[in-house]
């Protein structure tokens, strides 16, 4: 009697575990298909310097990918000094008729590794303001206001032989120096020869978007504030875009990705997701009750599809374009992506590195949806290597 309850009861045990597995999770469940080499998760904090965080966790991963030994952590604040000395000088020649902020693309930072090399973060930490993080509202502030005051052409009409001294001197008090030389793992460099002694060619590297208003296989300055460089871009169909990042990630090659994070599927919890919300609103009566809802109930109806894998948007060609041309899709953020995964219902993901420091529930890595990326992709950087050799052949690359 005493044995057949006891085996009756290990078997009610059993089922009970069996089935609690069985039953479907909430949440998302990933699953990693292929992940490359990245370093550390970095904090921009209080600064608009996505740009220059994702650009160089991208090089950082390239010098990797290169066969570099040992620990690689590239100074963001020398990128950040010098963009910013090259921006204020277009903006005084331009008469105040560019974007003098501190946002930036990834060509920036690729252009000015190319013409002022680098350093590591030891050698320049940027923060020689009293701070124990990023923080460059004042600094911003300072350097508008002083090109602004330029602008105003006090000295007669003219401007002085010390006006970009001062330019100078206000980046170095809140990031310090530019070095001329410097002693790393004692060796002496200079900023170029330290760059040049990574591997890196910053001409191997491409940018790539996907727009109709101009030709498909030429090359167009992408018509935001944030390319004051006015660097240019290739411009490839949407599946063809696809194609290379897919096979970016295939081949070992990561990507810097520049997306639109202003979305309600962008979530703070590291979850990128592009929702129909079409499933919520559904037609006849479910229309009206929609259409009668508070917008804090809708917003409650829409996270529901967020939180969990739901069906997202089908996203076109055309679709792109219209959420460009109307202002919904914009140039808002920055960040480095890695790998690819899958969630419990085999949809794809990319696995992306942010610089808002370990925050979320995967510790500053977020996954983004193949639907959400289609659609909210401004522009890619990636090695040319990394395209198809049928897609370098109609762009000309080489």
């Amino acid at each position: 009697m005493k044995k057949s309850f006891l085996f009756t009861l290990v078997c009610l045990i059993s089922f009970s575990v069996a089935a609690q597995e069985n039953e479907p999770k909430e949440g998302y469940q990933f699953e990693v298909i292929k992940e490359l080499p990245v370093t550390s998760v970095k904090d921009q904090n209080s600064t608009g310097t996505c740009w220059c965080f994702s650009a160089l966790s991208f090089l950082e991963s390239e010098i990797i990918r290169n066969g570099y030994k040992g620990e690689i952590d590239l100074s963001e604040m020398f990128i950040v000094s010098r963009a910013y000395s090259d921006k204020a000088e277009k903006y005084v020649r331009l008469n105040g008729h560019l974007n003098l902020a501190p946002g930036s693309s990834f060509t920036d930072a690729i252009t000015v590794y190319k013409n002022y090399g680098i350093v590591p973060n030891s050698v320049m930490p940027g923060l020689e303001y009293g701070e124990d993080n990023h923080n460059h509202g004042e600094m911003d502030a300072a350097i508008k206001g002083y090109t602004q005051a330029l602008l105003r052409k006090p000295m007669g009409g003219k401007l002085s032989t010390a006006w970009k001294d001062g330019v100078e001197g206000i980046l170095a008090a809140y990031l310090g120096e530019v070095p001329e030389t410097f002693v790393y793992e004692g060796q002496e460099y200079t900023p170029i020869t330290y760059a040049a002694s990574l591997g890196i060619n910053p001409d191997d590297y491409i940018s790539i978007t996907s727009f109709t208003h101009h030709p498909f296989y030429t090359q167009f300055a992408i018509e935001v504030p944030d390319n004051w460089r006015w660097d240019l871009s290739y411009n490839v169909p949407l599946d063809e875009m696809m194609e290379i990042m897919y096979n970016a990630i295939e081949e070992g090659y990561t990507i810097a990705w520049a997306s639109d994070v202003s979305e309600q599927g962008f979530t703070r919890n590291g979850v990128a997701v592009n929702p129909d919300i079409n499933v919520v609103i559904g037609e006849g009566s479910d229309k009206e009750r929609w259409l009668g809802l508070s917008r804090a109930d809708k917003q409650a109806e829409i996270m529901k599809l967020v939180n969990s894998p739901s069906k997202e948007v089908v996203v076109t060609q055309e679709l792109r374009q219209k959420d460009f041309d109307n202002g919904k899709t914009t140039d808002d953020h920055g960040m480095h992506i890695y790998g690819l995964a899958k969630d419990q219902n085999g949809t794809k993901y990319f696995m992306v590195k942010n610089s808002w420091g370990e925050s979320g529930k995967y510790k500053g890595h977020w996954y983004a949806s193949e639907s959400f990326v289609m659609h909210k992709t401004l522009n890619i950087i990636v090695h040319k290597n990394a395209i198809p050799k049928d897609i370098r052949k109609k762009l000309g690359i080489k």
